[in-house]
């Protein structure tokens, strides 16, 4: 029977996340907790990369870490940003959050509605005079990479944050009692035989979003009950829901 579950994501801002409605119907206790979390690195590390930020006419982001870390470094390197540096984001919502540091102007922020950078190819290649910098996590793959030069677009790509274990306190340890635990990063994974270096997972449910994860579970030895997305099921939230209403004896 499963009555407490760990989503290893911050707690959703909103209060219509399916998470609550889940936790209303099937009477469980969720607790949002990342097993993961990102920190800049220094301007010093940034440094020995040899990237100098005005050597670019536009920035790609692919999410709101590397708008902060992006700033955050320019800042720290006392580089003002110039007024026409143009700005690439691979959603609506992450070009919007550029406003934090800059004003939003139409003119210089193009955005996707997909996610995927596939999407942003063809307004990058309207702007094929540009030099693309594109700020990273040190936990990447070389897909973009392979993806610009096809597109013989001038770019270069650099580490500006880093994905580290979130770290549990001894009472968390102590008060480890779920019966599931939600990984949506290799990670996270990484983080839970650290945190918890004797771990049996016993009838401990696993569930994971995306293909990677799922390989990080089974390549740590442990059983995978729940793997999302699917044809049937594209969001964690319907899988889970699905999950639950099968195991409810």
């Amino acid at each position: 029977m499963i009555k407490k579950i760990l989503v290893s994501q911050p707690k959703p801002t909103s209060e219509k996340s399916p998470y609550y409605d889940i936790a209303e119907r099937f009477g469980v206790e969720l607790v949002f907790r990342p097993f993961i979390k990102v920190e800049g690195i220094t301007a010093r590390d940034f440094r020995t990369q040899k990237v100098n930020i005005l050597d670019y006419t536009a920035v790609v982001f692919t999410s709101r870490h590397a708008i902060d870390h992006f700033f955050t470094l320019a800042k720290e390197l006392r580089i003002t940003v110039p007024e026409e540096m143009k700005y690439f984001c691979v959603t609506e919502t992450i070009a919007l959050y550029i406003q934090k540091y800059v004003q939003y102007r139409k003119r210089k922020v193009f955005f996707g509605s997909t996610g995927k950078v596939d999407d942003l190819i063809p307004t990058m290649l309207k702007h094929k005079t540009e030099k693309y910098l594109v700020p990273m996590s040190d936990v990447h793959n070389d897909s973009l990479t392979k993806l610009l030069d096809s597109k013989k677009l001038t770019h270069t790509e650099c580490i500006m944050y880093r994905t580290v274990s979130n770290d549990f306190t001894d009472d968390e340890v102590k008060s480890f009692d779920y019966d599931m635990l939600i990984f949506f990063s290799p990670s996270g994974i990484e983080s839970l035989t650290k945190n918890f270096p004797n771990f049996e997972q016993g009838k401990i449910a696993i569930g994971t979003f995306g293909p990677a994860t799922a390989k990080a579970v089974r390549d740590a030895g442990l059983r995978l009950d729940l793997e999302a997305p699917s044809e049937k099921f594209p969001s964690m939230t319907g899988a889970l829901q699905h999950f639950l209403l099968v195991n409810e004896d």
